[in-house]
């Protein structure tokens, strides 16, 4: 017996390199995912790779320079923001789908904070992605179940109305229009004699054009392998035009308004002279002295930033964690949520080196890159690339883009998030669901982030009175009184102490009015764990059942708790 305990110690000293070498290459693949998918790497994955890459380029360029118009900011700080993302995610993300970029919420978020100062951008864009790769290394994740669905759907509803109306100024070639939602509605409709022809004539004109494009790329049937090779084809040119409608519609519209300006006709208002070249690679300010010469320091900022340093952060990740996960299920792999998180923080902290305002995951962009076929992340080096040829070689060109033809990007990048059908889905399977929805929703055209509070606070609170009011049974059997308490499986933690034991408490009464007397049984099959509460209330409870002859059983007890030695 001792040889044999020998030799297995001998083969386990062996193992033990191996064993943690097997440790060490598998801490590195979840560090950094690349390593999982690189060295299977072929030519057909590149191929494909480099499609989808280049198709999601031309789809990122005109909606960053749209985007930033919707922070307040410069146009050429949304091509800022976009190439970042996809060098970063290439190593440490997990899911081969996703695009991390400017998208219209958190431009929309940001320009609440910001005020259309590219400093402050960029101050919160490096606080964002420190609080983000915080939260991935303490495995803070978890915060973000209690964002719940409804206050999400509300949200970005909200948004998409705000974010759209927002544009319709542009549309119409309007100045001087607040940024307030409901003081840019009165304004809008009160200036509307002043628009400008030539603005309104193109913006209809992109906004028809995308509309067509989006409807031919979604009337292309299913049964695309039943076609002719002929049809086939045609039916992939199609496809793939209207997948880079934005660019053609940019494009074109930039190609109108730069034949009106060199003829002397100026119909149009235009993006104007924008920053050339790429941005320069440097540390984030932390303080700006402005025109007066007052000098902000980064405490102010991050005064001044407040609550957008709890909102931007956990809402940008939300929404790319949310994208992540339905494009994983869809394809079949699985993501690290905790890896993503981390990957979000670190692309804004590099971010911010080079001006960018904070990103996420874009649901369009990322939907036209699982539809192209992409294999890999390395599709986003593409994407990265395409915008960085674009800061270097086309900036100047980016001068004649009219703001209509942007504008009418926005909206119809926007319009499909406000979805008709949620609330009564919230009616069919729970009505006060929509309680929280509809706080969000409408509060969220006030100043968006309360919309955010506000919904969390209400779906708190209804989250607080279930836990607090658990559901409760009382059945009266020949020789005892039964209370059983049951939450579905879902209560943890018995601290709605007051409720059932009131409850025990009134069965008391009604067994002193019988004979002969029966005892209590408190059924705690679902109780998981007692805390110091339960044990005070339980301890004042028997002894009024001891004073009236009451017997109390407990049944079905299933924590690791003597009772006997604390009540």
């Amino acid at each position: 017996m001792a040889t044999t305990v020998r030799i297995m110690d001998r083969h386990i000293e062996k193992e033990r390199p191996f064993l943690f070498r097997i440790r060490c290459c598998a801490a590195l693949r979840s560090c950094f995912p690349i390593l999982t998918w690189l060295p299977g790497y072929n030519l057909t994955w590149l191929k494909m790779d480099l499609i989808a890459g280049l198709t999601v380029g031309l789809t990122a360029v005109p909606q960053a320079l749209a985007y930033a118009e919707v922070a307040g900011l410069p146009v050429q700080y949304g091509l800022y923001s976009a190439f970042m993302g996809g060098f970063i995610y290439c190593i440490f993300g997990t899911s081969k789908d996703i695009t991390l970029g400017p998208t219209a919420i958190m431009s929309l978020l940001c320009s609440a904070y910001i005020g259309g100062d590219p400093v402050f951008a960029v101050v919160l864009t490096l606080l964002c992605g420190i609080i983000q790769a915080g939260m991935a290394l303490l495995r803070l994740g978890f915060l973000l179940d209690f964002i719940s669905h409804p206050v999400i759907k509300g949200f970005t509803c909200a948004a998409a109305v705000t974010i759209g109306f927002g544009q319709v100024k542009n549309i119409l070639g309007l100045k001087e229009i607040p940024q307030q939602f409901f003081l840019q509605v009165y304004y809008t409709f009160h200036k509307i004699p002043e628009a400008r022809v030539g603005d309104v004539i193109l913006g209809l004109c992109c906004l028809f054009f995308l509309v067509m494009l989006m409807l031919m790329k979604n009337s292309l049937g299913s049964s695309e392998h039943e076609a002719p090779l002929l049809v086939r084809s045609a039916r992939r040119l199609v496809w793939s035009l209207a997948t880079m409608r934005n660019a053609l519609v940019v494009i074109a519209a930039t190609g109108v308004a730069y034949s009106a300006e060199v003829t002397g006709h100026h119909f149009f208002s235009l993006t104007g002279k924008t920053a050339e070249g790429l941005p320069p690679f440097k540390a984030p300010p932390l303080s700006e002295t402005v025109a007066n010469g007052t000098v902000i320091t980064f405490s102010v900022f991050s005064q001044d930033l407040g609550g957008g340093l709890a909102v931007i952060p956990l809402m940008g990740v939300l929404e790319s964690i949310a994208i992540a996960k339905a494009f994983s299920s869809k394809n079949n792999y699985r993501i690290d949520a905790n890896q993503e998180l981390f990957a979000i923080g670190l692309t804004n902290i590099l971010g911010s080196f080079v001006s960018a305002y904070p990103v996420t995951g874009s649901f369009g962009r990322t939907a036209v890159n699982s539809q192209t076929g992409v294999c890999s992340p390395a599709g986003g080096i593409v994407t990265g690339v395409i915008v960085l040829l674009s800061l270097a070689f086309l900036m100047p060109l980016f001068f004649y883009i009219p703001k209509a033809s942007l504008a009418a990007v926005i909206i119809c990048a926007v319009s499909p998030m406000i979805d008709f059908r949620v609330p009564v889905q919230l009616w069919r399977v729970k009505r006060l669901d929509l309680l929280p929805f509809l706080v969000t929703f409408v509060v969220s055209f006030w100043e968006v982030q309360y919309g955010i509070v506000g919904g969390v606070v209400v779906s708190g609170f209804m989250l607080l009175h279930i836990v607090a009011r658990p559901k409760v049974k009382v059945s009266c059997k020949c020789i005892f009184y039964e209370i059983a308490v049951y939450d579905k499986g879902k209560l943890h933690t018995f601290n709605p102490a007051a409720d059932v034991l009131e409850c025990s408490w009134s069965c008391v009464c009604g067994l002193l009015s019988v004979s002969p007397r029966r005892c209590l049984v408190l059924d705690c099959a679902h109780v998981s764990s007692i805390d110091f509460t339960v044990i005070h209330e339980l301890t004042e409870l028997l002894k009024q059942f001891e004073l009236r002859g009451v017997s109390m059983i407990f049944a079905g007890l299933k924590v690791e708790f003597n009772i006997n030695r604390h009540v």
